[in-house]
């Protein structure tokens, strides 16, 4: 069969792919530590639960408008603008069903065939493939390990240039766990400005930051919010992974073309998910706190716990809920690694490769997942590891 070249590239999600296999040796009787799947082990708060179902009740599940209600436009600029130090106008924000398309669509808006798109490698597989659907030049800039697994910027410095239509960024990353530093961003920004081109900055774990870390946004920066989409959702900070919620922050003229796409697509958002949403933003954010700090003991642990396997060094992430541990004294690549460590040893991580060449050498860990089973997780990884 044969399909359009937009979509004759795409394949599944690496994480897909082994929570498959995972499953499948699990019907086997084997038990799996899963730390493969980016999504929170915390349910929603308990008062954003029932403000979704009280919606329902009131009826609230009829069509709306496709870029939100405005209720949630209105808390969602004012929250974003506090927690960014700007001023962001509820017209400038989209709501969306889930943080995706607020990727997809700003990509469809601004990418034409040849354009060139720079993102992070190794990086969100979605990246690459909404670059390949809008006909667009992927350009991929490796995150650097010394750097906090920041862009190389003097690898950046070459790739740029007049036929860059878009930069992507992601901050705090996935699957790293690193923050871009202000300096790096405003090297950034001067690039983009220098050569007219546009960024879209994912920043769906931009509250996800520890040890008192405050993550920077381009957007922010001088210049910078009339070529800047902001991506965000509700998915991590707010545990709400299958309520479909997210959001993009752009200037309004952007805005309204993604309303259109949004319109001739899904049409809307579940109107009761915005209510849901709409409490998450302005209601009590005591449970988020401590979700936070839940994430950031995990870290510690995980972290430690890695180095003290021989041949596996791991920097501290700064953010997200992902570690990134450099394996490559193993000698084997991350895939056959990754794959001996589920069979083995009955861990369901991801190889740095699911993100990219660029990820060679690497492994992704989640540590959203209980201390207990992170710590099981730890010895039989150490002891797997101390017989291959």
């Amino acid at each position: 069969m044969t399909f359009a070249h937009r979509v004759a590239h795409l394949k599944a999600e690496g994480a897909y792919a082994v929570l498959a296999r995972a499953q499948e040796l699990e019907r086997n009787g084997r038990d799996i530590i899963h730390l493969e799947i980016g999504e929170p082990d915390f349910s929603a708060g308990k008062n954003v639960s029932q403000a979704g179902i009280r919606a329902i009740e009131e009826g609230r599940t009829r069509y709306n408008p496709p870029a939100g209600i405005a209720e949630l436009r209105e808390a969602l600029a004012a929250d974003a603008g506090q927690r960014r130090g700007m001023t962001i106008r509820p017209g400038q924000v989209v709501v969306s069903p889930g943080a995706k398309p607020n990727l997809f669509f700003p990509t469809l808006a601004l990418v034409e065939p040849g354009d060139e798109v720079i993102y992070p490698n190794p990086g969100f597989p979605t990246y690459e493939a909404m670059i390949g659907v809008a006909g667009g030049t992927a350009v991929p800039v490796p995150l650097l390990e010394e750097n906090n697994f920041s862009f190389d910027l003097a690898v950046f410095d070459d790739l740029i240039n007049d036929k860059t239509k878009l930069i992507i960024l992601n901050s705090p990353s996935n699957p790293t766990g690193g923050v871009m530093p202000l300096a790096d961003l405003q090297h950034i920004a001067a690039a983009a400005q220098k050569h007219d081109c546009w960024v879209l900055s994912d920043e769906i774990y931009a509250r996800m930051a520890f040890d008192g870390l405050s993550v920077p946004s381009i957007a922010a920066l001088p210049g910078m919010a009339e070529r800047t989409i902001i991506m965000d959702g509700f998915s991590k900070t707010y545990a709400m992974t299958g309520w479909r919620l997210g959001y993009g922050i752009m200037p309004e003229a952007l805005a309204d073309r993604i309303q259109l796409l949004l319109t001739h697509s899904v049409g809307c958002t579940a109107h009761f998910t915005q209510y849901a949403g709409l409490e998450a933003i302005t209601g009590p954010q005591d449970w988020v706190d401590e979700m936070m700090a839940a994430y950031e003991r995990r870290r510690n642990a995980l972290v430690a716990g890695l180095n003290a396997i021989p041949g596996v060094s791991c920097q501290m992430p700064q953010g997200a809920f992902y570690a990134f541990p450099n394996v490559k004294e193993y000698g084997r690549s991350s895939d056959e690694l990754a794959n001996y460590i589920l069979e083995k040893a009955g861990v369901a991580l991801l190889p740095g490769t699911a993100f990219g060449e660029f990820g060679e050498g690497y492994l992704r860990i989640v540590y959203a997942n209980s201390l207990d089973n992170i710590k099981q997780a730890l010895e039989r990884i150490g002891n797997a590891l101390a017989e291959q």
